[in-house]
Parts: C-alpha cells; sequence; structure tokens
C-alpha cells in the first residue's frame, strides 16, 4: 500500500497538525494514498445492505410497545409505534457510510454513493421488468386462498399443497409504485451525501476527536433530509398529512437513535480500519460537489 511520507510537513499538508499520537502507525493526512487495503470490501458491504434493507425489509410495517410511553403522547398515543422492517438494518448503511468518509474521505464515499445509486436504480427497473412479465397460467393465487381454509397457493388444486409464490403475492412484495421508486433513490442519494458532507465538516472541526459527534450528528441531519424526502414524495396524497408527518418522524427518531446505539460498533471498526490503513484522512481541500471526480493524492 502506497502511504504518505511519514513526516509530513505541515506547511505541505495541513492536516499533519491533527496527529495526536506520531507513534501510532496512523498518519493524519488530507491526501489520500493511491490504493487502500480493504476500501473495496467496505463499499460491497455497504451496497449489499442497502439494496437488501429496500428489498427485504421496505414492505413491511411493524410496531413496538413502549410501556412507559405516556398516555396520549404524539406520536403514538397508545404507546404503540409503528415503523417500517427496513430501518432495522437500514441505519447500518448509514454506519458504514459514516466509516466511508471517516476512513477514506468525502470523495471516495462520493463514489460509493454514486455506485449505490445506481445499484437501486437497477433493482428497481429489475423488479418493474420482471413484474410485468405475464405470469404462466398454473402460475395464479387460487382464490380460495383468500377466504378459504387453504392458506394462499399457487395451484388450485386442494391435492397439490404448492406454497403462496404467484403472481399476487409477487407484487406485493416486488412491485413498488414509480413514487416509492423516485422517492426511494432521491432520498438515499440525497442523505447520504449530506451525512457524508457533515462527517467529513465535523471531522475536520472537531481535529479527529469526538468521533460520536460527528456519527450521531451527522445521522441527525442525514436522516433528517432522506425522512424529508421519501415520505412526502411517496405517500402524501395517500396517506393523510398527519399519517406522513406521524411515520415520518417516528422513523427519523428510531433511525438516529439506533445509529446512537450503534456507536461502539462504529468505534470499533473505525479503529480497527484507521490501524489497517495506516492513514487518519482529513477533507481540508476536497471538493464537495456530488458530481465531481477528483481526488486529492499523495505527493
Amino acid at each position: 500500500m502506497e502511504k504518505p511520507p511519514p513526516a509530513a510537513d505541515p506547511a505541505q499538508d495541513p492536516a499533519a497538525a491533527f496527529d495526536r499520537d506520531p507513534d501510532d502507525g496512523i498518519i493524519a493526512t488530507s491526501r489520500a494514498p493511491i490504493a487502500f487495503r480493504y476500501y473495496d470490501l467496505v463499499m460491497a458491504a455497504f451496497v449489499a445492505i442497502l439494496l437488501l434493507s429496500n428489498l427485504i425489509g421496505a414492505a413491511k410495517l411493524t410496531f413496538v410497545e413502549v410501556p412507559f410511553w405516556p398516555d396520549g403522547w404524539w406520536p403514538a398515543p397508545d404507546g404503540v409505534f409503528i415503523y417500517g422492517a427496513g430501518i432495522l438494518f437500514f441505519p447500518l448503511g448509514y454506519v458504514i457510510g459514516d466509516v466511508l468518509t471517516e476512513i477514506y474521505g468525502f470523495a471516495r464515499a462520493r463514489r460509493v454513493i454514486w455506485v449505490g445509486t445506481a445499484a437501486m436504480v437497477f433493482l428497481a427497473f429489475m423488479s418493474w421488468v420482471v413484474v410485468s412479465l405475464p405470469p404462466f397460467d398454473g402460475w395464479t393465487c387460487s382464490a380460495s386462498g383468500f377466504g378459504g381454509a387453504r392458506p394462499l397457493t399457487s395451484n388450485p388444486d386442494p391435492a397439490i399443497p404448492d406454497g403462496a409464490i404467484c403472481q399476487e403475492t409477487y407484487v406485493s412484495v416486488f412491485g413498488s409504485t414509480w413514487r416509492i421508486v423516485v422517492a426511494s433513490i432521491s432520498a438515499f442519494w440525497a442523505g447520504e451525501f449530506v451525512n457524508s458532507f457533515v462527517m467529513a465538516k465535523m471531522k475536520v472541526l472537531t481535529r479527529g476527536r469526538f468521533l460520536w459527534t460527528r456519527t450521531i450528528g451527522s445521522t441527525f441531519v442525514g436522516q433528517g433530509v432522506d425522512s424529508l424526502i421519501f415520505y412526502p414524495v411517496a405517500f402524501l396524497g395517500i396517506w393523510t398529512p398527519e399519517a406522513v408527518v406521524t411515520v415520518m418522524v417516528t422513523n427519523w427518531a428510531l433511525k438516529v437513535a439506533w445509529e446512537a446505539a450503534l456507536t461502539p460498533v462504529t468505534y470499533a471498526v473505525v479503529g480497527r480500519l484507521k490501524r489497517a490503513e495506516g492513514v487518519d484522512l482529513f477533507d481540508l481541500d476536497t471538493d464537495f460537489s456530488p458530481f465531481a471526480t477528483s481526488t486529492p493524492r499523495a505527493g
């Protein structure tokens, strides 16, 4: 792995002044090495969690009862919080997004965000094509499954114990309206870029200290932007305005709380990766445009 010079001159690389422990094997720099050891693996983990969260978790609503919640208080007057199951795992993407910016800088996080956006676009396109294909006649749900004793089946013959995989159930899981698709992709793109920008700026502001302030702070802002885009675009006019605001605020609060709960995990991953990569990258002269292509290099 190519690294910056171990004794960087602060006049040439101002980030060298942020190095609090010159003997820990981690060099504070604003010049990224040409290659990293684990960047591709972190990118793969980010995209995998992103796609799986949207594919598996997005279609299911679940709930949690909070027994100590004051009766009648908004947004859960009866103490029951309703949320999308995907938020249990989707915030892991924000954790990895924080790790990407903290370890590899905004420029490389930007590349991952664009890769994730392209993957979501292809997921939406593939889902639309597959759902739109005409199903074979024998692959339709039996009407008896909607009201009879038998479970939903892909074959009307009671003697054939087929499962519930048929066109109707397939559409219910993988079929999304154009509003959901546009809302999901737009919210992810904007929220992730805001999250990474806040993370990078706060790292410089804190001179690399107090990691928890920027992981939670960036998620607070980034998830706020994500929620402000997704729920109105996807559901305003379908749900009541009160329902949109309630679910939006509840999901945003749960995501931020989940991110805060994962802070010890973030610390462990960041510490291990910094030692493995040997650099502590600061975005001092980075172009923060989402459409920029240049990356500051070690010289």
